[in-house]
């Protein structure tokens, strides 16, 4: 059975690059493009939220949300997708990545739709509906994650598996784009309808009965393309690897990747029969358990890295996403509240964050795409924590120097290139290196475990940086906050996070150029040596070492 597995194994790393492989990177990122327009948009509408629900009547300035409310509406999500990533990465390996695939997706559509219907005869009862359907989509995008990233792993060849991994991921980058763009339309197209003046000139006027409205469609828009992939993840067939070594089919394996990759592949060997080799020889010396010490001697260190990168990466890459309208305000790209309409604001923080997404995110990710394969996943993050705590404390150290009017747009292209070496750096690199260095019957938990150690760095940016981002100052923090330790010390703390982040990106190895297999040890060492004769569609047939 072993032969006849690399076979198969041997020609998907040996497969050129074909329409279907482009296929699966549209299938699969567009569950990633979902993924990030849901977890995302709400960052664009909690201050259209804070107006609608708590603006109290004779304010000098409108409402906000209150800090427990702004947490759970900003961090629920956080909390599902961890518990989604941590169940649906054990699902994945017990029935198999097509089974799950489609449960995700229509957990997505539901849930994103049923955020833009939260109900409730007051502002608590909206938000705690709202609250409730967040965190089933959390839930849902987060068994996407592990999806997503093993399941195009296993269908890539080993000379540009990083280059396609690193392409669904960069799918993220629309989703966020998306998410401003569609924010702007919406909010520009009802300010148009319903204009109305400045609060500080009129708060009643200033915020329309049909502004309800933006932030519902807002949320809603996340359902659709989600929709649209649908059928295409239905048609996808099981991965090759997973029915190969998990399920022990190496023959429906053949048979399945000679559909997609028009590949006419045919063991020539007859299989050895499990009856004849005995219970001795079915049971694989690799088939230890994650919780047993044979995994923690081969895999529990690159665990280790793996997880704390994430966490470590997170709680930075996340707490910036958060607040960053906040960093908007204080350098006077996104003017003081009372001196806009609720839907100038809404416009206003949307085309602040899609500027940044168009200058910072977006071109990292396919920087990672073009050099991954070349520099390999572990130099990249590296070089990427590093840059980010560079430009952290170039931020940080001289804040005040970046405030003053003058110096505003300096401000922006550093706070730009941290963002960019997040993406040319470890927030591609570690949902890459997960789905390739583990076990194929392990790789989804451990991919799942790696992501949910993400999540949690996200729930301590979205819910710590809330209050850590506050001023000293107490007449100058948001209505609700206790003091904080300022925006100065909180990126100072975020470039100590990510120096720890490049640190320990040393636990885990480089899988540049090598096959899932090599790195994960399942063909067992001994079977050097032997040959198996694969023909493909063409008559002409490729001989691999066994």
């Amino acid at each position: 059975m072993a032969r006849e597995q690399l076979g198969v194994l041997k020609a998907l790393d040996a497969a050129k690059t074909q329409w279907y492989h482009f296929t699966a990177i549209l299938v699969a990122g567009m569950g990633f493009f979902t993924d990030a327009y849901d977890l995302f948009c709400i960052s664009l509408v909690t201050k259209l939220l804070g107006r609608i629900y708590y603006t109290v009547p004779g304010s000098l300035k409108p409402g906000t949300l209150p800090p427990n409310v702004a947490n759970a509406v900003n961090g629920v999500a956080f909390c599902g997708t961890l518990a989604g990533q941590l169940f649906f990465g054990w699902l994945g390996d017990k029935l198999g990545r097509k089974r799950v695939y489609g449960i995700t997706l229509i957990l997505m559509v539901v849930c994103a739709l049923a955020s833009g219907l939260s109900f409730g005869h007051s502002a608590k009862g909206v938000m705690a509906t709202l609250c409730f359907f967040r965190f089933w989509l959390g839930f849902g995008i987060g068994g996407d994650y592990p999806l997503s990233a093993t399941i195009m792993s296993e269908y890539a060849n080993k000379k540009t598996r990083g280059a396609f991994i690193a392409a669904v991921f960069a799918m993220q980058g629309f989703g966020n784009l998306t998410g401003g763009i569609v924010a702007l339309i919406v909010s520009s197209a009802f300010d148009h309808a319903y204009r109305g003046p400045a609060y500080n000139i009129n708060p009643a006027a200033s915020l329309p009965p049909q502004a309800d409205y933006v932030w519902r469609i807002i949320l809603m828009f996340g359902a659709i393309p989600a929709a649209l992939t649908y059928y295409w993840r239905m048609k996808m067939p099981e991965t090759a690897r997973y029915t190969a070594l998990v399920a022990k089919d190496a023959k429906l394996a053949a048979q399945d990747m000679s559909k997609v990759l028009q590949v006419d592949l045919q063991a020539e060997f007859e299989q050895v029969r499990t009856d004849i080799e005995g219970p001795a020889q079915e049971k694989s010396k690799n088939s230890f358990g994650l919780f047993s010490k044979q995994f923690m001697k081969r895999h529990g260190r690159h665990l280790v890295g793996t997880t704390v990168c994430w966490f470590l990466l997170d709680i930075a890459f996340y707490s910036q996403n958060l607040f960053q309208k906040d960093i908007f305000s204080a350098i006077g790209w996104i003017p003081a509240a009372p001196t806009m309409s609720a839907l100038k604001e809404a416009f206003t923080v949307a085309r602040a964050q899609t500027l940044i997404v168009l200058c910072g995110l977006i071109p990292g990710y396919w920087f990672t795409v073009a050099f991954i394969d070349y520099l390999g996943r572990r130099t990249i993050q590296i070089v990427g924590f590093f840059f980010m705590t560079v430009f952290m404390f170039a931020l940080a150290i001289p804040y005040h120097h970046w405030t003053l009017s003058e110096n505003r747009i300096g401000f922006v292209v550093m706070y730009s290139l941290t963002f960019f070496f997040a993406n040319f750096g470890p927030n591609a690199t570690t949902f890459i290196i997960p789905a390739e260095i583990f076990p194929a019957r392990l790789r989804f938990t451990c991919h799942g475990i790696s992501a949910a150690a993400g999540k949690a760095g996200a729930i301590v940016g979205a819910f710590g940086f809330l209050y850590a981002a506050q001023s000293t100052n107490p007449a100058k923090t948001d209505a609700g906050y206790p003091t904080g330790i300022g925006m100065r010390n909180s990126l100072i703390a975020l470039g100590c996070i990510n120096f720890f982040g490049m640190l320990f990106t040393f636990l885990v190895p480089e899988s540049k150029g090598k096959s899932l297999e090599e790195l994960t040890g399942e063909i067992d060492e001994e079977e050097n040596g032997q040959t198996v004769e694969l023909h493909v569609s063409t008559s002409t047939s490729r001989t691999f070492p066994v």
